[in-house]
């Protein structure tokens, strides 16, 4: 492997939402120098060469001023990427350029509902969904559970369909892989939600933004290549999260029905990307496949050893190895103890930061936990040992 992962970089004093910006998640936490964080989905891994090179190259230009990606190689960037990665055929008209890949998910929501419609999401699910529907669209949360098998999701295939076939239900948003139970969805899965939606006249919007991050073996099948109606559909999608750029805000939305396009950007409008986006995506797609691939290759090695490690010395933690992302659904409910205690456990006594699993399902999250393996495998084993301390067998 030619990329070093194990370097523990410090980050600390360069405004990193992770490492310093505790009391956005839990004020009480008590943040210091030994605290791990690992509940953002947020990587402590350097970027790849090209994109630092790319970086670089903007910032001694010396002038930062209104943007527009007039490189050719922008649109063509990713065309080539989806052709190569999922064998997927783009139009270089169907994309757009988003700040960030919730900003065009509730574009989509504000755009194609109406105040009080209901938006389907199938828990446990991303969190922010959560907000992003109630307080910031005013629109009604219509969850459809998916089913737990022995830490295996699935989709609850008549509850999914009760919750289309409701007129006031006017939206699905799928995330694709999902996050945080790790599901890579088959095409067959993907391509009787696209049908469903299609059947009861529902938007589907597709966040596909961990896309890249693939167990070996896994294959990520874009909404639009699992169906051949794209007539309601909108895919999102970005380098943020593959290439750790979140802080750039480069993501892009791929809607390739005319109609549906033209009034999606009516509402969404211009929106301009930084010069250090343009370069960063442009770096990535076309210089950083190998980085990427060795990137995915340490994250498998992060999860088996994560994997091996809780079945050994917290037997009773039930967790499932994802196919695609990079976080780990745990599931604490054998110890008995209260989701109160859980917390404490890990965050104070631990002293090692994760994300609740109420984030994520606020109805059946209670003793779960979110756990980002995204950081150096010394630090990995090291909040491990801490958490197995408060635990153990």
């Amino acid at each position: 492997m030619k990329t070093d992962f194990d370097t523990i970089i410090n980050r600390r004093g360069t405004y990193s939402l992770k490492w310093e910006g505790a009391a956005l998640f839990d004020p009480n936490i008590h943040w210091n120098d030994e605290t791990i964080p690992m509940m953002i989905a947020d990587m402590d891994f350097a970027c790849s060469p090209a994109i630092q090179t790319a970086m670089h190259r903007v910032a001694d230009h010396q002038i930062y001023g209104y943007t527009w990606h007039t490189d050719p190689r922008y649109m063509g960037s990713i065309v080539d990427w989806y052709k190569r990665r999922y064998d997927t055929e783009l139009k270089e008209e169907w994309i757009a350029y988003s700040n960030g890949s919730v900003a065009a998910i509730n574009c989509a929501v504000e755009t194609f509902t109406n105040v009080g419609d209901g938006v389907i999401i199938m828990r446990p699910v991303y969190g922010h969904f959560n907000g992003m529907i109630k307080e910031e669209t005013h629109r009604t949360i219509a969850a459809c559970n998916l089913i737990n098998d022995n830490g295996y999701y699935t989709v609850d295939w008549e509850d999914f369909e009760a919750k289309c076939a409701a007129p006031v239900n006017r939206a699905f948003i799928l995330c694709s892989p999902a996050n945080p139970v790790g599901r890579v969805w088959k095409k067959e899965e993907l391509a009787k939600m696209a049908e469903i939606c299609r059947k009861h006249h529902v938007l589907l919007i597709a966040d596909e933004i961990h896309s890249d991050i693939l167990r070996k073996g896994q294959k990520h099948i874009p909404i639009i290549k699992a169906t051949d109606d794209y007539s309601n559909i909108i895919l999102v999608t970005g380098i943020n999260k593959s290439f750790n750029v979140a802080g750039l805000l480069c993501s892009n939305v791929i809607i390739p029905d005319d109609n549906l396009r033209a009034v999606f950007m009516s509402q969404f409008g211009f929106r301009m990307p930084t010069p250090f986006a343009v370069g960063a995506l442009i770096a990535a797609y076309d210089e950083s496949e190998e980085w990427l691939d060795e990137l995915n290759e340490y994250l498998d090695t992060n999860i088996e050893f994560a994997f091996d490690f809780i079945k050994t010395h917290m037997p009773k933690v039930k967790v499932w190895y994802p196919e695609g992302t990079y976080m780990l659904w745990l599931d604490f409910r054998a110890y008995g103890f209260s989701d109160e205690e859980v917390h404490r456990k890990i965050y104070v006594d631990a002293n090692v930061v994760l994300q609740d699993g109420i984030v994520h399902d606020p109805e059946y999250g209670q003793c779960f936990q979110r756990m980002c393996i995204t950081l150096p495998k010394s630090q990995l084993q090291e909040a491990l040992e801490r958490i197995s301390l408060q635990f153990g067998k």
